[in-house]
């Protein structure tokens, strides 16, 4: 099971929320609307990624923890 570290560009972010609605458990909106990180691994892989693949801005990065591998978005 791949670990991930999670970046969240915080000037792209728009508050969509689409990222809380599939992981809630690993990203939440904070008091300005803009997307945090609660718990890495609060949720399966699967999931850690569909919540940023789903952000329309592209402002959460993906990354493998152990290699540093940026695996989401693919430039």
């Amino acid at each position: 099971m791949p670990k991930y570290k999670i970046k969240i560009l915080k000037d792209k972010c728009i508050g969509a929320a689409s990222c809380v609605g599939i992981a809630p458990e690993v990203y939440q909106l904070d008091d300005k609307n803009i997307a945090y990180v609660v718990k890495e691994d609060g949720d399966t892989p699967e999931n850690i990624l569909l919540g940023a693949q789903s952000c329309p801005t592209n402002a959460i990065e993906i990354y493998d923890a152990e290699t540093n591998e940026k695996i989401w978005p693919k430039d």
